[in-house]
């Protein structure tokens, strides 16, 4: 049974209280926190936005908000208590004649509780908002400021977020938030490997022949075509998910779980990747589009079509990425994602080398080597593949079945989203599943290279039918070319 731990008061401030964001994770993840006895009774909850609405409005918003996302009816009861710690101030935080003298009315200033202000809104306000709250005496004490992916576009561009944010605040009070670190089996991949004397040791280039990282959306772009245009899959997802889980997977073991010992080993991965050249990239990474297809029997309609013109943004991305270092050399890591494929599904796969010696012969099964399977989302849970022997007469068969650890069927209990465990560790001050500074310029750093090697090289967008592929056919053949192929979900 999962155990809740109370966390100490804080106040959080909600800068984009009304936006999107908001409605769909934070609200609904605070709540959830306060519904499990995690929020002390004197906590409190402000929304900034330029929406024109009072406290009522506002508390309104966030039962609409609190309802949607609960799979169960809301208890009527436990929302009276929790919305009067709510409360709202309209203002446009870049204003230079916003009244700030109403939000400072409303927290409590105590240096000893925390002060948190969550960024939900464009990275582009980003600075001006904490050059203002520095500028009021809203940076000082206890104060923590949580910035929202992407950081930037580019390098540039997150160098220039990251000044401006440090500016105003200290390092250590800076939480870049990436919701896939929250997840419960992005957590257990360091435990599964430093926690486990099995895994470790077979953790390297002598026992495992490639890694696979998938992250498959089965929806399109829709009202998000306008800004997804300007991002595309390899800003959009590789830049800040992917990379993170192959950070997680690749780094060595940290001398401890504290913060920065986690974050310098995935900064020394995002160091070793090796850079994509104008010569490599086209063997070596797949982009395209989605065309017209079909989505549970419905028509759809192309990432143009959708867009309403021409465009040269990819909606998805397959690479192939090189850690150059002791651990991992010659192990490739196959990476891809993208807009509208057959199911949406995050996995990582690590397959490991066959057994050196075919002493069962050639029979039917054989040459399947031992698999991990690490189910991401939806279906959250881990299984490995062994080989066994297929019971009853007539010669030796095998066959490669799962040890399965699915969470649902494990751990019969609702457990928190990733936005709620993390909205928790912001509380309690855990920098651990936050990006440093030094991580996100390191991966920007080396996309900024891809991206100029597709640019110099000219690759060509490829399209896959909407609905019906898992990306295009040269994505098959990337992996094709090195005699392996993508591993495809099975009903076991």
């Amino acid at each position: 049974m999962a155990e809740f731990i109370p966390v100490g008061s804080f106040d959080i401030v909600i800068f984009g209280g009304t936006g999107d964001l908001s409605r769909r994770k934070l609200m609904p993840a605070l709540y959830h926190r306060w519904a499990d006895g995690q929020i002390p009774e004197n906590s409190r909850i402000i929304g900034v936005s330029r929406s024109d609405m009072d406290d009522s409005a506002f508390k309104a918003f966030a039962f609409d908000a609190c309802e949607e996302a609960t799979p169960e009816k809301l208890d009527k009861t436990e929302w009276k208590k929790f919305e009067k710690h709510l409360a709202y101030v309209a203002m446009d935080a870049t204003d230079p004649k916003a009244d700030w003298e109403a939000l400072k009315s409303l927290l409590t200033l105590d240096p000893e509780r925390p002060c948190i202000f969550y960024l939900a809104v464009t990275p582009k306000i980003y600075v001006p908002i904490c050059q203002a709250l520095g500028k009021v005496g809203l940076s000082d004490g206890n104060s923590r400021v949580v910035l929202e992916k992407p950081i930037g576009t580019d390098l540039v561009s997150a160098r220039e977020i990251n000044e401006g944010v440090g500016a105003v605040f200290c390092e250590e009070c800076i939480y870049r938030i990436d919701h896939y670190l929250g997840k419960e089996t992005v957590q257990n991949l360091m435990v599964l490997r430093f926690a486990n004397s099995l895994f470790e040791p077979l953790w390297n280039r002598t026992a495992i022949d490639h890694i696979q990282i998938t992250v498959a959306e089965h929806y399109g772009v829709g009202e998000r075509a306008g800004y997804y245009d300007g991002s595309g899959a390899l800003r959009d997802m590789v830049q800040n998910h992917l990379l993170q889980l192959l950070c997680l997977i690749a780094m060595e073991p940290p001398n401890s779980i504290d913060g920065d010992a986690i974050r310098v080993e995935k900064i020394k991965v995002l160091e070793a990747l090796r850079p994509m050249t104008k010569d490599k990239v086209s063997k070596n990474s797949v982009r395209a589009q989605y065309k017209a297809g079909s989505v549970k029997g419905e028509a759809v309609g192309g990432y143009l079509e959708e867009l309403g013109r021409d465009s040269d943004t990819e909606t998805f991305v397959a690479l192939k990425a090189t850690v150059d270092n002791w651990r991992w050399a010659r192990v490739p890591f196959y990476l891809r994602t993208g807009k509208r494929m057959k199911g949406r599904h995050s996995e990582i796969v690590i397959q490991f080398r066959p057994a050196p010696h075919a002493m069962f012969g050639q029979s039917k099964g054989h040459g399947q080597s031992n698999r991990l399977v690490i189910n991401v989302q939806p279906d959250e849970g881990v299984k490995l593949y062994l080989q066994i022997k297929e019971p009853g007469p007539g010669g030796l068969r095998i066959k490669s079945l799962p040890m399965d650890l699915s969470y649902e069927d494990n751990f019969q209990v609702r457990y928190p989203d990733a936005y709620e465990r993390l909205l928790m560790d912001v509380v309690r001050g855990n920098l651990s599943l936050f990006m440093r500074r030094e991580e996100v310029e390191a991966a920007w750093k080396w996309v900024d290279g891809l991206l100029e090697a597709w640019q110099e090289a000219e690759t060509p967008m490829h399209t896959y039918q909407a609905g019906v592929e898992d990306g295009p056919v040269e994505a098959r053949m990337m992996l094709r070319r090195d005699d392996r192929d993508w591993w495809e979900i099975k009903d076991d």
